[in-house]
């Protein structure tokens, strides 16, 4: 079992929340964490890059002057790779960057993620994470109770309380919704802060024969 840290708004524990180290996928596998990483890097890249080639250049093939007796270079067409404004040797074309993995192993690695964090104790779980109103000021007293003082996710269950609000506007934070935390997120920002209802409710919405 792994313990994490529950604190209140002011940054005191008040306890911790077991966690089944199987339901986490029980060993770090760094091999599936990079894969996972890398596939969803590579799945946000548009590939469209496209450039023109000689033959789609708008030129006249003609010879621009005779080969020998002018003292110029011997020169070919206009749309020729070595003139400006002529066709690319190697154009680039369309390309389709994307990679497939199972969802089985998405689901390992984004809760071997979650068992990374919990082992550098980079979870910061708060009990009661409550706000009257938006206040940016607020978060970050919490963020400072709390000593995060590097790039931090916040997962909560909606992103459209006051809470949610809150963390907008704050440096080197980023807002997500539980549901959709994913390898790249957790990977990307040094500490990941949720609710502990919230995260209670995420680690048991898969269970552990689902994951693989």
């Amino acid at each position: 079992m792994i313990e994490i840290p529950v604190h209140d708004l002011t940054g005191k524990q008040t306890g911790n929340l077991e966690v089944d180290a199987k339901s986490l996928g029980g060993e770090l596998r760094p091999g599936l964490l990079k894969q996972a990483f890398v596939r969803y890097h590579a799945n946000r890249r548009h590939g469209a890059a496209k450039t023109r080639n000689r033959s789609e250049t708008a030129y006249s093939t003609r010879k621009l002057s005779r080969q020998k007796g002018t003292g110029n270079a011997r020169r070919g067409p206009a749309g020729t790779n070595i003139m400006r404004g002529g066709g690319h040797g190697f154009a680039k074309r369309p390309h389709s960057w994307r990679q497939k993995m199972p969802i089985k192993m998405r689901r390992l690695a984004n809760r071997n993620a979650l068992l990374a964090k919990a082992l550098d104790n980079e979870i910061k779980i708060v009990d009661g994470l409550n706000f009257d109103t938006p206040s940016t000021k607020q978060f970050a007293t919490l963020l400072k109770n709390l000593k995060i003082d590097r790039s931090c996710l916040i997962a909560l269950e909606d992103t459209r309380t006051n809470e949610a609000r809150s963390a907008a506007n704050l440096d080197r934070v980023r807002l997500t919704q539980i549901s959709r935390l994913n390898v790249y997120d957790l990977l990307n920002h040094r500490y990941l802060l949720t609710e502990k209802g919230a995260f209670e409710a995420y680690l048991a919405r898969t269970t552990v024969e689902e994951i693989g």
